[in-house]
């Protein structure tokens, strides 16, 4: 049985390369890609959590999560079609909601 350390350490760098991502990229996809990146290294933690102390809370939460993020994919996947076909790119330094 592997620890739930391992688990962890695991999501820790998942999540770090997902908020990295977040932050370093211009691209609205990529962006989006490593928010959920994210969203799977939060998960990891809730069933790391969960399997160590052996209760299924955490399996609950994680199905809960999984659910949230298969909508944002489909209305963030929406957007962002939308955003490039009106404005014809995808850099968030040239999309802006205020620009004429």
């Amino acid at each position: 049985m592997v620890p739930a350390n391992y688990y962890l350490a695991l999501a820790a760098v998942l999540f770090s390369i997902g908020l990295a991502g977040v932050v370093v990229k211009r691209n609205m996809l990529v962006v989006f890609m490593c928010i959920e990146l994210m969203l799977n290294a939060a998960n990891l933690t809730f069933l790391a959590f969960s399997r160590q102390s052996g209760n299924l809370n955490g399996h609950a939460i994680a199905f809960f999560v999984m659910a949230v993020a298969a909508a944002e994919a489909a209305v963030g996947l929406a957007i962002v079609i939308a955003v490039f076909r009106t404005r014809g790119t995808l850099n968030v330094d040239e999309v802006t909601a205020l620009k004429n």
